[in-house]
């Protein structure tokens, strides 16, 4: 969770992820790279719609109904709804992904490389988020609380629900 939104600055990961894409095309089965392109288009929206409800709130601590207010006044339901679709495609693609022995192998294998080309901080994130989610086991049950309670927050959020006031 710390690699995907903890407080620290993500621009040398994002700028090194955006340096590599080119070279994963040439490298890696089409699989991978269209797992890849899914996540830098989930992250792309992620950023975005964050963004947008950082514009929204006021200076100041942040409490859970100006948190509400907040992302009703965004507009951004079907987008919100999208991103976690996206999200959860993804979880079930790196499911398939972590299963590949060989990739977690050439993972491994391109510490050396990516060190040389300036690009550690990819490579950590990318091999501590692979052995995070193959050590899950399976993604089923995990995907499947995300769609419930994400969804059902996001539908009692949008609708102005009085129980969905904690931040997620």
């Amino acid at each position: 969770m710390e690699d995907l939104y903890g407080p620290q600055d993500f621009a040398q990961r994002d700028a090194q992820f955006a340096r590599i894409v080119p070279a994963l095309v040439k490298l890696f089965p089409a699989e991978v790279v269209e797992t890849v392109e899914a996540l830098a288009a989930l992250h792309a929206l992620s950023e975005s719609l964050d963004s947008q409800m950082a514009s929204q709130l006021a200076d100041g601590p942040i409490h859970a109904g100006g948190y509400g207010d907040c992302w009703r006044n965004t507009g951004c339901r079907e987008q919100r709804f999208a991103q976690l679709e996206m999200a959860l495609a993804l979880g079930r693609r790196l499911e398939r992904l972590t299963r590949k022995p060989l990739l977690r192998h050439s993972l491994r294998l391109m510490r050396g490389p990516a060190r040389a080309a300036g690009l550690e901080a990819l490579q950590n994130f990318l091999e501590r988020g692979f052995e995070a989610f193959a050590t899950m086991g399976r993604a089923d049950q995990f995907l499947a609380q995300i769609e419930a309670r994400e969804g059902q927050l996001m539908t009692q959020l949008f609708d102005g629900v009085s129980s969905a006031t904690t931040p997620p």
